[in-house]
């Protein structure tokens, strides 16, 4: 005994199938890369901000002449960005605007994983980011922590940014877009 359960319409069905069809792999990879541009952009932005430029009006002994924020300016991604200048002296070159610099930026992909380095090549970075021991090695300069700071606060953002993005791309995938 045969029943009847009635009509189905596959087109609507058929035409989802197509347009999830658009959404290939090359479209996920420039998903996944872009978005690794912009959290590189985003953490870039947070850990300058944060970076200290010295205040020579606090100091016993001012350098005549000194102009600071080279460890501000030396934030980059990827590879070191090294310029000699006329009188030998190497050199950080700047990183512009940072939306222009973020399309710039090398994707590396590792996997399913896809990286951007950020780094400072400032030699002293380190002793900033860390803390350090005075000069007369009596007492310790405390840490600022730059870096750890912005890759915790990232961490914290990334999962509501990258939800944001994929619906906005699962969403002009099924309407067609």
């Amino acid at each position: 005994m045969a029943r009847r359960w009635g009509k189905v319409d596959y087109r609507q069905l058929k035409k989802l199938q197509e347009r999830m069809q658009k959404l290939e792999k090359a479209e996920l990879e420039k998903f996944c890369e872009a978005m690794a541009k912009e959290l590189a952009a985003r953490m870039l932005a947070k850990v300058i901000k944060r970076t200290p430029v010295a205040d020579p009006s606090k100091w016993k002994k001012p350098v005549k002449g000194y102009v600071g924020g080279t460890l501000r300016r030396g934030w980059t991604a990827g590879k070191q960005h090294w310029t000699e200048t006329e009188d030998g002296k190497t050199r950080i070159k700047g990183i512009g605007g940072k939306t222009g610099f973020a399309q710039s930026m090398t994707v590396t992909k590792k996997g399913n994983i896809y990286e951007i380095d950020i780094i400072n090549p400032v030699h002293y970075a380190s002793y900033v980011e860390y803390g350090h021991r005075t000069s007369n090695h009596q007492g310790w300069i405390p840490g600022h922590f730059m870096m750890t700071i912005s890759a915790d606060e990232l961490q914290k953002d990334a999962p509501k940014i990258i939800e944001k993005k994929l619906v906005k791309l699962l969403g002009d995938a099924m309407n067609g877009n």
